[in-house]
């Protein structure tokens, strides 16, 4: 089994997508929303501050701190890093990671782009000053003012502006940009110029997901978007041109669309500020892409690449072996993380008549025999949105949960107010899985679909039952074998299709699909903007946008809302586990695996330091610090520390 990736390329920073089919005709409009408390007092709100620590919390580093605990600030530089493409990127066509056409290269918004602000690894919902020196929260989270930093420059030499950041924003806003983007920023009303260094971002969401889209805002040279005559370019339209940027790396050769090589820039201008010491080690960072996991396996044992992140239980116990491994050439290690697990399932599309009933959804989910496919007893079965954290439902709905669900309770399932969801299990007893599909056999008649004597299943009009899996990459995994066998046997007929990453992503753009796995983010804390890009309803019907299940439901945008007016940490307790029932019991989804670490064979040339942060992923696109890209360094860089001294 392997955790899929997600189809949209994740954005650096957290910047970075009918009602359910339950709901009866004619059902009276939502409450409003009550108004916001007061935000919770917090020593990071009403003054200026290095960092800012959500839901009242006080950061863990002080004011000019030397560096995070998490790298090794003595670390040397030096040696080439070489990568594989860490995602289903299989090529590259663009340099511009904010559009809809085309594919940016990995490592672009990693090693080159900045933020205003960073997020620390090990504390949740904390963020620390990058280009940004300062920060001012307002007391009512009516606006985030950012004063930035005097050194803070662009690669061109050019100092960073205020204005340079209003144009960010203005064009990220604008036309031509991804919608997961505009959605991100969708609660921050206007950027305002105070003067050279100081901007004010007015939020229409007083809310701290609003203060952080603000705070994620990559940096970027005005003078990458406009015209010589200062008018701005069309935004999708810049393809070709590389960004204008401050990160420590600076795009070097590249071969498209199959290579691309990073540069350590010797005059990065925050080389010496506590958030940067010590990591951006390595002075060259090379991506090369495989088609396909096959050959990327092979190149790894042939020394291409440097590390190789596993996902297939299956690979890991039977491929991850062999006499580089056993003489120590190539160690095989896991690394813990302390993430909520980001919600990884199999995506049912109901825009699709046929998956657009809830009862032949619970019945797919019925044939979902997780135990027969959890062989290697790496992964826990996901039970929630939010596994592994206090926001997964838990028992009965609590008074917080039951305020948001009662006003919606004639258009939900009675199960929405019960316990929480548990998983169909197997291995019970020895007729489990024929109980599980005695079941969902019921289920699909109730929904008007009928076994014939050829054992498919027909609705009325005699059209089959059937739909596609759409993958990339791989042949079917077992997984998806055990799955296709136990709903043949309902009357189901799965069918895969496989494509490349090209048009996977195009399919996915425009809702073109019947079932896709995917893997949102690990997080932190649960991050209302990005639920609400995929689960509101006001996505739905937006191609591009994050709504893959076509979720159409006025009780989860109420819950969506409440979620971001969240002040304490018990309201977005009370908020995540509402919504928890909602999807879990919407069937929008048959959810899938969760593991708690990070599984990497790499060739024994790192140097790791000694804390491993909570909160990161090793080298795969994300918001979080990518820890080996950024805080490992070579073994021989450090020998050749050692012999100069």
């Amino acid at each position: 089994m392997r955790p899929a990736t997600p189809p949209r390329i994740a954005v650096r920073a957290a910047l970075a997508a009918a009602a359910l089919a339950f709901v009866a005709a004619g059902a009276p409009a939502a409450p409003a929303p009550a108004a916001a408390p007061a935000a919770a007092a917090s020593p990071t709100v009403g003054a200026w501050t290095h960092a800012y620590a959500s839901y009242g919390a006080t950061p863990r580093y002080p004011r000019g701190f030397p560096h995070f605990e998490y790298v090794n600030p003595d670390a040397p530089k030096g040696g080439t890093l070489q990568l594989q493409n860490p995602d289903r990127r299989s090529s590259f066509d663009k340099f511009n990671p904010y559009t809809i056409k085309g594919q940016s290269p990995a490592g672009l918004t990693t090693l080159t782009l900045e933020s205003l602000a960073l997020r620390s690894g090990d504390e949740p919902g904390t963020i620390y000053g990058m280009v940004a020196e300062e920060m001012l929260v307002a007391p009512d989270k009516s606006s985030v003012t950012f004063r930035i930093h005097p050194q803070a420059k662009f690669q061109n030499g050019d100092p960073v502006t205020a204005q340079d950041m209003k144009t960010v924003f203005d064009t990220l806003t604008g036309k031509g940009v991804a919608p997961g983007v505009r959605v991100r920023l969708s609660g921050v009303e206007r950027a305002t110029v105070l003067d050279g260094r100081t901007i004010r971002f007015d939020l229409k969401d007083r809310t701290d997901d609003a203060v952080f889209a603000a705070a994620g805002l990559p940096v970027f040279s005005r003078k990458w978007v406009t015209n010589a005559d200062g008018s701005p370019k069309k935004f999708d339209e810049i393809v070709n041109e590389y960004p204008i940027t401050t990160g420590p790396y600076k795009i070097g050769e590249v071969d498209a669309p199959r290579r691309i090589e990073f540069v350590r820039d010797p005059n990065y201008w925050a080389r010496d500020l506590g958030f940067a010491r010590g990591q951006n080690n390595f002075d060259r960072v090379v991506y090369r892409y495989y088609q396909d996991n096959a050959i990327a396996m092979e190149a790894f044992k042939a020394g291409e690449f440097d590390f190789l992140m596993e996902y297939s239980a299956r690979r890991w116990a039977r491929q991850h072996q062999g006499a580089k491994w056993t003489d120590g050439r190539i160690v095989k290690e896991e690394f813990p993380n302390g993430f909520g697990m980001g919600f990884q399932s199999y995506v049912l599309n109901t825009r699709r008549p046929v998956l657009s009933d809830w009862r032949v959804r619970k019945a797919i989910n019925l044939a979902f025999d997780f135990e027969a496919i959890n062989v290697y007893k790496q992964y826990k079965r996901t039970n929630s949105v939010f596994s592994n954290t206090d926001f997964a439902a838990k028992g009965m709905p609590g008074a917080g949960e039951l305020a948001l669900l009662e006003p919606f309770r004639h258009e939900l399932p009675p199960e929405v107010f019960g316990p929480a969801w548990q998983p169909p299990r197997t291995d019970t007893s020895p007729n489990a899985l024929r109980e599980n599909l005695k079941q969902a056999r019921k289920l699909l008649e109730e929904a008007g679909w009928k076994v014939g004597a050829d054992g498919i299943a027909r609705n009325a009009k005699g059209e089959p039952l059937e739909f596609e899996f759409l993958d990339t990459g791989d042949a079917p995994g077992r997984a998806e074998a055990v799955f296709e066998r136990n709903l043949a046997k309902i009357g189901i007929t799965l069918k895969h299709r496989q494509v490349d990453f090209s048009l996977f992503r195009k399919r996915m753009e425009t809702f073109d699909f019947d079932m896709v796995m995917i893997k949102i983010g690990d997080f932190t804390l649960p991050e209302p903007a990005e639920l609400k890009s995929q689960y509101g309803s006001a996505n739905a019907d937006v191609q591009g946008a994050d709504n893959y299940r076509g979720v159409k439901s006025r009780a989860i945008d109420h819950v969506l809302e409440a979620m971001e007016k969240a002040q304490t940490m018990q309201e977005l307790t009370d908020a995540a586990r509402a919504l928890d029932r909602l999807l879990i019991f919407g069937y929008y989804q048959v959810p899938d695996l969760y593991g708690g670490t990070n599984r990497v064979s790499r060739w024994d040339k790192f140097g790791i330091p000694k804390v491993v942060p909570k909160y990161y992923t090793i080298a795969t696109p994300s918001d979080w610090s990518q820890w080996a890209i950024t805080g490992w360094w070579m073994k021989d860089a450090e020998r050749d520390s050692v012999a100069r001294k």
